[in-house]
């Protein structure tokens, strides 16, 4: 019998939360496979068995234990019980036709996987009469296909949530978790703790989506990735970052910590909560690395991989609440760092041009900053170069205008 222990996570964590066993007591277990989630104030991260064996739970789900408590046992001398699941290297060729058998149910639960909301030939007839959306009604047929009465249903409560009880008055109590714990904390904190202000402008569009649209399929095939606002965004704030360091810096007691490099940390909405990982010399990636960059933490973050050294860092902050539909907000700085800059959803307003109105596609932008180390010159004039190198993108080759640096001007 051995027995598995709460490792080491970080400096500074002590204890972490048992979030979900993906192992049952008394499963067979093999030797490296995943049996549990635990997780940090700072992230999520998985328990492996150290040995194959016989799984017995010590601690519970919602569980929080200090490092080097123990977490379960694994009977390593028990023998492998009778259909239990054989490692795939040990697999016998045998088991291929069993694989054939499988096809058949998994098949049978493809329609509930697409997507694709199913309803009768009635009850789409009668939603395309009265112009009833299918995401607003609960199918009750097979795999949640949408039958005659599940229309009517919907048509005689409109704006209900569909399935949900008429005045219901129920309440749900969850938990806090370790990380959205820290996350309010750190919020409160940045409130509290600096002179947070915010200033505003905002962007035309115009000729970076010009630019998508012409070179995203060559850019996609050249490099592999798709040509995003984002890569957009950081180049233009690491040379904006460079020009204006005080941006780029925070208090350190009675000192100021200058940084000759930007690691621009990204704002991401994962599954456990809002997570912020770090582009490192963000000043020195190409923008096909920005974007490789971005995909590799966005993803981490959505299966809940990132690890502690790619969420710690950063020395400025970028976050993008127009994939929402926000039109216009005030990020909290994410301290230590002294500002954040706030991207916003893109919309097509009238706007004078050489004296003309013409439609353009236009973003606010939000840049809050500490004001005890950044001044309002330094803000707006940080913002304002924002501005200028994404609606002349052309600049964010080497910071200036290709035909000043030609006459030397």
């Amino acid at each position: 019998m051995i027995e598995i222990k709460v490792p080491p996570v970080g400096e500074s964590i002590s204890e972490v939360t048992l979030v979900t066993w993906l192992k049952k007591d008394g499963d067979y277990v093999e030797r490296d496979e995943v049996i549990c989630e635990l997780e940090s104030e700072k992230a999520t991260f998985e328990l492996n068995a150290e040995k194959a064996g016989i799984l017995h739970t010590v601690a519970k789900e919602g569980d929080t234990l200090n490092i080097g408590d123990l977490a379960c046992k694994i009977d390593d001398e028990a023998a492998r019980p009778e259909g239990a699941a054989v490692p795939k290297a040990e697999a016998p060729a045998a088991a291929a036709p069993a694989a054939k058998e499988e096809k058949a149910p998994a098949q049978e639960t493809k329609p509930a996987d697409t997507g694709a909301v199913k309803a009768t030939p009635v009850a789409n007839a009668i939603m395309a009469d009265k112009k009833v959306s299918a995401e607003s009604v609960k199918g009750t047929g097979t795999f949640g296909k949408i039958l005659k009465n599940d229309v009517l249903a919907a048509l005689e409560n409109p704006g209900r949530m569909p399935g949900k009880e008429l005045f219901s008055r129920e309440d749900r109590k969850e938990k806090m978790s370790n990380l959205r714990k820290t996350v309010s904390r750190r919020l409160v904190e940045a409130k509290n703790t600096t002179a947070m202000l915010t200033t505003f402008n905002e962007v035309d569009m115009t000729n970076i989506m010009s630019i998508r649209s012409q070179y995203k399929d060559k850019f996609k095939e050249k490099h592999g990735v798709n040509l995003g606002f984002m890569s957009f965004f950081t180049k233009a704030c690491t040379i904006a970052l460079q020009e204006w360091p005080a941006v780029n810096a925070y208090i350190d007691g009675e000192n100021v910590i200058y940084h000759e490099y930007c690691d621009i940390s990204i704002a991401v909405s994962a599954p456990k909560g809002l997570v912020v990982p770090v582009i490192r010399n963000a000043e020195s990636l190409s923008m096909a690395g920005i974007e490789a960059k971005v995909i590799e933490l966005a993803t981490k973050a959505r299966d809940n991989k990132l690890s502690m050294e790619e969420m710690t860092g950063g020395t400025f902050t970028i976050t993008n609440g127009g994939v929402f539909g926000s039109l216009m907000s005030t990020p909290i700085i994410n301290i230590p760092q002294s500002a954040i800059l706030g991207m916003h959803k893109i919309q097509d307003r009238p706007m004078a041009i050489n004296g003309k109105v013409e439609i353009r596609p236009m973003m606010y932008l939000a840049l809050s900053y500490d004001h005890r180390i950044i001044d309002g010159r330094e803000s707006v004039g940080f913002l304002v170069r924002v501005k200028e190198l994404l609606e002349k993108p052309e600049l964010l080759l080497f910071g200036q205008d290709p035909v000043k640096a030609l006459l030397e001007l």
